[in-house]
């Protein structure tokens, strides 16, 4: 049996069972970092005390494509106090420095494509309230990401044929969008246009040659631009390179003898041997694009079977993918040297050398007087021109037909 204490007891316990409820919902939907005050009319009062310091990472949490480049932290509304970046998974830190202001934080290397990272950051604004964030991201795949390998390299003197060329190592569709993103200008104020070769390869030169001395840079904007569905570009640099003094170097194959022109002056005249009738030289003109003080041919490679491997071939620079070269020859018939008389060669441009690559000769005259991007022009010889995307020589399209393949 119930009595009426009993039961005013229990109806006092259910009020207080519920205003205590009330009490812990209302806490729930108000603000975690607030603090209430009662007023003295007995009502309450809510005044806010988180930090106004908002920061912002730039990879956010969960994201599967973050640059390897630009990921970083900013604060406004105060400073960051520490940040923390490391692998996910193995701990392992990113070092990285908050700038002088306190505004910024960078990782000092550019990080890993495919690896999941964790950045934890805290900051204070003014009144020294802390504000903390927090993202766990991965950065681009190399399934996901394309790069461009280039040429010219940064700091380095070329000769005025030089382009700039990029080889994507995937298929870009959106050549536009890749374009528009590179940009290559000269001091000498000369026009620079890009012209693609196929869906992978964009090079970029001036109408004319490169003038003498100017300075060319080439600034790359590539990261999180789309060349393709799902791929990304991950490259964002500034190159610059110096064109030297012009050197451009004519062979006349009816006379078997090169001209050297170097600055609009005739340097030096030297006696040649071109590609023999089976085995002609390309006309047209080519650009040096590599330097070998000694190198082996062998023309397996260059599918004539087993004719010739020659595993010291000295001072040869490369004219063609394909393997035109000049370069020196020391197995030449020294009773009745080819230089200046006959073309004996498998299409190459041969000069008269000694064999380890020692001699005060013709070929390594030309060797040590030659940069990479240089012009050697072939003419008169029964061969056709040589294609322009067989290695640097795009100057044997015209300009019209250049600008023609320029998606921008």
């Amino acid at each position: 049996m119930t009595t009426p204490d009993i039961a005013a007891r229990r109806v006092l316990g259910a009020i207080a069972a519920l205003v205590v409820g009330t009490l812990t919902l209302s806490a729930c939907g108000g603000n975690a970092s607030a603090d209430a005050n009662t007023d003295n009319k007995g009502g309450s009062n809510t005044t806010a005390k988180t930090s106004t310091a908002k920061i912002t990472i730039s990879a956010k949490d969960g994201s599967t494509n973050a640059s390897i480049n630009a990921t970083g932290v900013q604060v406004s509304d105060g400073k960051l106090t520490d940040v923390k970046m490391t692998v996910a998974g193995s701990g392992q830190a990113v070092d990285g420095a908050i700038s002088a202001d306190g505004g910024n934080w960078k990782p000092k290397e550019q990080l890993e494509r495919g690896t999941k990272y964790q950045i934890s950051a805290t900051a204070k604004d003014s009144s020294g309230k802390t504000a903390a964030a927090n993202s766990i991201f991965t950065t681009v795949t190399s399934s996901n990401s394309f790069i461009g390998t280039y040429t010219p390299d940064n700091g380095t003197t070329v000769g005025v044929g030089m382009p700039v060329s990029f080889n994507f190592d995937k298929v870009i569709s959106d050549k536009k969008a890749v374009q528009s993103h590179i940009t290559v200008t000269s001091s000498s104020g000369q026009q620079v246009v890009g012209h693609w070769f196929g869906a992978q390869r964009l090079d970029f030169r001036p109408q004319d040659y490169w003038k003498a001395g100017s300075k060319v840079t080439m600034k790359i904007d590539l990261d999180g631009v789309q060349g393709a569905n799902g791929v990304y570009g991950v490259q964002k640099k500034t190159v610059t390179f110096t064109i030297g003094r012009s050197q451009v170097s004519t062979v006349d194959v009816n006379t078997q003898t090169m001209t050297v022109v170097r600055d609009g002056q005739t340097f030096k005249s030297l006696p040649i041997s071109s590609g023999s009738p089976e085995h002609t030289t390309y006309n047209g003109q080519m650009v040096i694009s590599e330097k070998f003080t000694q190198t082996r041919m062998n023309s397996q490679t260059v599918g004539l079977g087993g004719e010739y491997d020659i595993p010291d071939v000295p001072h040869a620079m490369r004219l063609t993918t394909s393997g035109t070269f000049i370069h020196g020859n020391y197995w030449y018939s020294k009773s009745n040297p080819p230089f200046g008389q006959t073309g004996t060669s498998h299409g190459c441009v041969g000069l008269a050398d000694v064999q380890g690559a020692q001699g005060a000769t013709n070929a390594k005259w030309f060797y040590d007087n030659s940069l990479i991007g240089d012009v050697v022009i072939v003419k008169n010889s029964p061969d056709k021109t040589v294609a322009p995307d067989n290695g640097l020589n795009g100057w044997n399209l015209g300009w019209s037909e250049w600008t023609a393949g320029s998606a921008a």
